[in-house]
């Protein structure tokens, strides 16, 4: 689409899915491009992010955020450009973040967008390593994880845009960090672009084995983003008074009832720390994040990976990769030309 398209290009879920989401829940929407009462803003997606969250949003029942009906929209945090604008604090050319679709063009309240620097790091960046998914790793470990010098500390999904850079932050605590992830070419990222000290490959015939032997004095803090059969090998290695930071349970994502949950009798004994945390129950952190971070990001020394699908036909492709654990790095698709 070109900045001076008349037409509109929507996905809008057609039907909640049953186990894995897949093109056929969706359908296409066309219709022409809105115009901005005051205080609006409508902008030219560039990028869309594609998150694990999203598939809680396919469910009838309403966890901790409004869920997606048949008919509206798919939910999604874009970088786009603005095209037109009735907000005072936006004109035509700049660039923001925070406008929320899948769709070609967003039709924003201005308040809702932040202004983004065109050349002070990749735009796509802001949806991944600068944005939601780095102020979710920085909250979990700085809050939740606490990570000690010489402590062990374990994170699950190493290789995405959340576990990443959750080790990365880990690592610079002094930590000793062990990755888990899947299949050998993602755990070798995972120690050789992340410095890990160890990642662990959760499609080993014995997970607990291995895992046991990446941590021999066991582990003081965990970093959750999987659950299922991860959560119970890391568990059973759970230090006293060690902290497990609840971020995310994509391994059961797709079940239409999930599953029964470990004995956390445990938990008593050792003293653990068990807490779950949504990153936009505190969004003042994700200012605090890009203020922090992106001076590691310009120098390098904050390691990230992107996984890009172009066009927004895909989007319904990434989700379902995203979840069946396929991505490598932040999942996002192109939707249009990236100016910076």
């Amino acid at each position: 689409m070109s900045q001076t398209a008349t037409t509109r290009r929507s996905i809008v879920l057609k039907r909640r899915p049953h186990g894995a989401p897949g093109r056929d829940d969706f359908e296409f929407r066309d219709d022409a491009v809105p115009q901005p009462a005051a205080g609006e803003v409508v902008t030219r997606t560039i990028w869309l992010s594609i998150d694990p969250y999203m598939r809680g949003r396919l469910r009838e029942q309403q966890t901790y955020a409004q869920p997606v009906s048949p008919g509206d929209v798919m939910t999604g945090e874009t970088v786009g450009e603005v095209l037109t604008s009735a907000h005072p604090d936006y004109v035509a050319g700049d660039v923001v973040v925070g406008a929320r679709g899948w769709q070609t063009h967003c039709l924003s309240p201005g308040e809702r967008l932040v202004k983004l620097p065109r050349h002070a790091a990749p735009l796509s960046a802001y949806l991944g390593v600068l944005g939601m998914p780095g102020a979710t790793a920085y909250r979990g470990i700085s809050e939740i994880c606490q990570p000690q010098k010489g402590e062990t500390v374990v994170v699950s999904a190493a290789s995405g845009a959340v576990g990443s850079v959750a080790g990365q932050l880990a690592k610079r605590a002094g930590a000793r960090v062990v990755g888990v992830a899947g299949g050998a070419e993602k755990c070798l990222w995972v120690q050789d672009s992340l410095g890990f000290d160890d990642c662990v490959d959760h499609r080993s015939l014995d997970l607990r084995r291995e895992l046991s032997a990446a941590c021999p004095n066991g582990i003081d803090a965990y970093f959750e983003n999987v659950g299922g059969a991860v959560q119970a090998a890391v568990f059973d290695l759970l230090n006293p008074f060690a902290r497990v930071a609840m971020c995310g349970m994509v391994s059961q994502y797709n079940e239409a009832e999930f599953p029964p949950g470990p004995n956390l009798g445990f938990v008593v004994g050792k003293r653990v720390l068990i807490q779950g945390f949504i990153v936009s129950d505190k969004p003042e952190k994700l200012a605090e994040w890009r203020t922090l971070a992106a001076p590691w990001v310009a120098d390098g020394s904050l390691v990230y990976r992107e996984d890009t699908h172009d066009g927004l036909e895909n989007a319904p492709e990434a989700l379902a990769g995203i979840l069946s654990g396929r991505n490598f790095g932040k999942m996002l698709v192109r939707v249009g030309h990236d100016p910076g």
